[in-house]
């Protein structure tokens, strides 16, 4: 039997065909018949799906800055979680009456949720970026035209949540900024207070007032230096005066006109003496040289009077007694300036030390103004920034609000599914194909190995191992005949029936069920 198997040819392979083709025709059938009650009865789930596109941002971002930094593929997670989520997946469910059926009436709602989660699927499209530039949203389930509809519900869904996330981004960000603006405005408002109440404390000694304090320090200096001289020339005069009141009481004699005439002459030429020493450092305008200058007029006016006259007695003692009336009122005088000056001096005096204080503690109002400026300044440019920061916010939340932003776009909507994707009608077709060939191959197979009958000349002849010198054919009566025929009709017809139910078959997998049902209703 070996060496028959091992010499086995096509026409012996025919023949066996032939002889087993109801073994073969058989099993196949039933295979068809099974898997297209398979294809009917198994339960259908069919699969939506909308693409959608994210579109850039409309307005250039070199106009416009979009506060909304989150990354899209970490967005599109975050409204997938809110997608899945059990609030949104609930509503869906009672908006599309899911899970109605009796058999489900039973069932909680955590399991409910559980499995419209699972049908649910979000599937993200990237081009040659690390970002997403698409993403597909796809439900499945066994009533096509609701997979449709929740499909496109979960993408306008998704839609509205992306929109609702930007702008309450963006707004949220324009509130904190808001609220961070009006506390560094209070901070900053605080600052120039502080700075404004340090310059009206020290106003006078502030660093930017050094050189104008060292100014009005040298004028003071001088104007001191000036009254300390006025002092000492005052205190000069005044002895002077003294001196020449002091005089006529010692070198005027009673009577004695000659003696009347020197003590003249000796004042008229002190009185000179002191003009020339006031000439020397005051100009002519000064009030103590027209001062003096009146008093020597005066008095050589009345030398001349006297000479021209000739009185010798009674008048030399009215001119002595009108110089020392005029004397003392010029010590009066004197005195009265001496006061002065003494007063201007400690004046002075009391102005320096205030302008030397200030001058000393300018270092000090330095440091500590500076450190006010650099505070203020910094507090400044905190605020300086945050406002640009908050205007920038009030246009990006006006770009969002006008959906002007990064949006998603449905470029291709979910349409009504034509086919299911479970189970797999060309699996299944395959499947069933070669299930129905291989059982009949297998049973036709096990019928040849265990048939040890002779089945040509050559298996007599290898049997035998001698040579067949004839062989006598087959004899048919006509009933045989009959019979053959009948077999070989039914044959055919079996064969027939069998491509037209393979046909039927693949009718179902490849097109439909409901397809295949039309076809049928329209040819019965």
């Amino acid at each position: 039997m070996a060496e028959t198997a091992n010499t086995i040819k096509v026409d012996q392979i025919i023949a066996i065909i032939l002889r087993r083709r109801w073994i073969l025709i058989i099993p196949f059938c039933i295979a068809i018949v099974v898997g297209s009650y398979l294809a009917i009865t198994l339960p259908k789930i069919y699969s939506a799906s909308t693409l959608i596109f994210i579109q850039p941002q409309k307005v250039p971002q070199s106009y416009v800055r979009s506060i909304v930094s989150s990354d899209i593929n970490s967005r599109i997670n975050t409204i997938s979680q809110r997608v899945m989520s059990r609030t949104n997946l609930e509503n869906i469910i009672k908006r599309f009456n899911l899970f109605s059926e009796p058999e489900n009436q039973d069932m909680f709602m955590e399991d409910k949720v559980a499995i419209l989660a699972k049908r649910i699927s979000v599937d993200v499209t990237r081009s040659s970026r690390r970002e997403a530039d698409s993403f597909s949203i796809s439900f499945r389930g066994g009533d096509p035209d609701r997979v449709m509809r929740i499909a496109n519900t979960l993408a306008a869904y998704v839609i509205d949540e992306n929109l609702k996330v930007r702008e309450a981004q963006a707004v949220g960000t324009s509130d904190f900024l808001a609220g961070e603006l009006n506390s560094t405005r209070t901070k900053l408002t605080k600052q120039e207070n502080t700075l404004k109440e340090y310059r009206e404390q020290y106003m006078g000694g502030l660093p930017e007032q050094l050189d104008s304090n060292l100014r009005i320090l040298e004028r003071l200096q001088e104007q001191l230096d000036s009254a300390n001289i006025n002092l000492r020339d005052v205190k000069n005069r005044l002895a002077n005066l003294e001196t020449i009141r002091s005089q006529p009481a010692i070198m005027q004699p009673a009577g004695t006109d000659a003696a009347q005439g020197t003590g003249t002459e000796t004042n008229l030429a002190q009185m000179q003496m002191q003009l020339s020493d006031l000439k020397a450092r005051y100009t002519d305008k000064h009030p103590d040289v027209l001062r003096l200058q009146k008093m020597i007029a005066d008095m050589e006016a009345g030398k001349i009077s006297d000479k021209d006259t000739g009185e010798t007695d009674g008048p030399a003692s009215g001119r002595s007694r009108n110089i020392n009336y005029a004397n003392s009122n010029r010590i009066n005088e004197l005195n009265s300036e001496k006061a002065g000056l003494i007063s201007e001096i400690k004046k002075l005096n009391n102005q320096i030390i205030v302008y030397q204080k200030r001058v000393e503690d300018t270092p000090k109002r330095e440091q500590e103004l500076l450190s006010l400026n650099r505070d203020y300044d910094n507090i400044r440019d905190t605020y300086n920034s945050i406002l640009e920061r908050k205007l920038e916010a009030e246009l990006s939340v006006n770009m969002e609000k006008k959906q002007k932003g990064e949006q998603f776009r449905i470029i291709d909507p979910a349409r009504l599914p034509q086919k299911p994707v479970s189970p797999d009608m060309k699996k299944l077709f395959l499947f069933t194909i070669a299930a129905g060939l291989g059982a009949g191959g297998g049973i036709a197979f096990l019928f040849e190995f265990f048939n040890q009958g002779f089945k040509s000349i050559n298996d007599v002849e290898s049997y035998l191992n001698i040579p067949v010198i004839a062989a006598i054919p087959s004899v048919f009566h006509k009933k045989d005949k009959v019979l053959r025929g009948l077999n070989n009709a039914a044959s055919v017809f079996s064969l027939m029936i069998s491509f037209v139910l393979l046909a039927g078959f693949a009718l179902l997998t490849l097109k439909g069920v409901d397809y295949a049902l039309e076809l049928l209703k329209k040819f019965i």
